[in-house]
């Protein structure tokens, strides 16, 4: 089978539908229209990371080679996710295209494109600015309340009381840890400088 190409690059098309009952057809035509002679189809949603075609196209592209989709959002399941994916192949001298929609002008082959998807990029560094900073106000807010963050301790106090008991004994942190079921850290954190 010969490979359609456009200055020298192997098109290859991926596609993707969030569930069996909707249907590829038209990213097919689109990407096939476009010159794609491989076509990469995942039936998964946005949001699933477990996308084996996704995967395939990725290992399968070469340097040179330009990934088509046929809108911008059948790639990434965010922003972040996208600019991320993008940024993969662009390290790896694969060029990205977008067929369809309002973005449809991102194509890093081209001058143009390649400042298109860095206005794009810098929106994403902002967005992740953004949850780091809500992130951490509302941990702070929690902790004005006093409340703190992360899972619930394992080791209360009774648990506590009898890691006491078993060290006044004698016995070793990591045998106490064992018994109790919990990690010797975290029996280390417990019992401080006693340890």
């Amino acid at each position: 089978m010969t490979m359609k190409t456009i200055t020298g690059r192997q098109l290859i098309g991926y596609a993707r539908v969030s569930t069996d009952d909707q249907e590829a057809q038209l990213q097919r035509d689109a990407l096939t229209a476009a010159g794609c002679a491989r076509i990469f189809e995942d039936k998964a949603s946005g949001k699933n990371t477990d996308r084996p075609e996704l995967t395939a196209v990725l290992d399968h592209a070469r340097p040179g080679d330009v990934l088509c989709v046929w809108k911008l959002d059948r790639l990434g399941r965010s922003l972040i996710d996208l600019v991320s994916i993008v940024d993969g192949l662009r390290e790896r001298g694969i060029g990205f295209r977008v067929l369809d929609g309002a973005l449809s002008s991102v194509d890093t082959t081209s001058a143009d494109g390649r400042l298109f998807f860095q206005i794009i990029a810098a929106m994403a560094e902002f967005e992740r600015s953004l949850i780091k900073d809500r992130t951490r106000a509302g941990l702070e807010a929690a902790k004005a309340q006093g409340r703190t963050g992360g899972r619930p301790s394992v080791v209360d106090e009774d648990v506590l009381t009898v890691a006491r008991a078993r060290k006044a004994k004698g016995e070793s942190v990591s045998a106490i840890a064992k018994a109790l079921g919990v990690s010797r850290a975290t029996l280390y954190r417990h019992l401080g400088e006693n340890a």
